[in-house]
């Protein structure tokens, strides 16, 4: 979802970072560059979600943001296909919700704030679509490419993740969070959330008026809150005319 309360920081830095991948050529030489194992991502996915952890505020068992997400977890689920989802909460204004390859699913403070239950359930089926889509993989791959396709990393025969120190890790964990999604690939989430919450029994107008609200913040400009595009305000649109629509 990569939303963040500075908006124009998260779209710097997003865009920057995988600009060469939604133009096909940079992303794609580094992605050729560099191979990864499964191993080796599950390893450095799970190191990544441990040091952002480590840096950030987690909400103790008996805060109302905890008691509020394990409810919401529940009738989301915690397991995906195989992938067990592992939530936590971040206590910080920032408005923010993503989610790793390896189900490390993290929520600020500041969008529980903004949102009813129903619109974090939106919002996490969204996040749980990139994941289940392999968006995450893909976003996985490509911060992995540009971070490490020198000759120095080449060398570490595949054991990248294993001669990293906490900093480097750190950063690569911040690539993870901050990276941007393809139109198509939002696109796909949300329509996965949609799908999803209708299968949970989960009332799918949470989903709605979580965009309509990222569209306030973003002025209602086009510019979205959980990517570059399409705006917050036609999403909105489109799940509602699925609503109406039953399809």
């Amino acid at each position: 979802m990569k939303i963040r309360s500075t908006l124009i920081a998260l779209t710097v830095a997003s865009a920057a970072m995988l600009a060469g991948c939604q133009n096909g050529s940079i992303g794609d030489s580094l992605l050729s560059a560099v191979t990864v194992s499964d191993a080796d991502m599950k390893s450095l996915t799970d190191q990544s979600c441990k040091e952002m952890d480590a840096t950030n505020k987690i909400a103790g068992k008996n805060s109302k943001y905890t008691k509020r997400l394990n409810k919401i977890s529940k009738a989301l689920g915690n397991n995906i296909n195989g992938t067990p989802l592992n939530y936590k909460v971040y206590l910080t204004d920032d408005i923010n919700a993503w989610a790793m390859a390896n189900g490390c699913i993290r929520v600020y403070s500041g969008l529980m704030d903004l949102m009813t239950d129903n619109e974090v359930e939106g919002v996490l089926g969204h996040e749980i679509g990139h994941v289940e889509l392999g968006h995450t993989k893909k976003a996985f791959q490509v911060a992995y490419a540009a971070e490490f396709a020198t000759q120095a990393a080449l060398q570490y025969g595949g054991k990248t993740a294993a001669v990293l120190n906490d900093t480097q890790v750190l950063g690569f964990a911040n690539q993870l969070v901050n990276a941007q999604f393809s139109q198509s690939q939002e696109s796909e989430a949300d329509n996965y959330s949609f799908d999803y919450l209708t299968k949970k029994k989960i009332n799918t107008a949470g989903l709605a008026t979580a965009f309509d609200k990222f569209a306030k913040l973003d002025g209602g400009a086009g510019s979205s809150l959980l990517g570059s595009h399409p705006g917050s305000k036609e999403r909105a649109d489109a799940i509602r005319t699925r609503i109406a629509t039953g399809k």
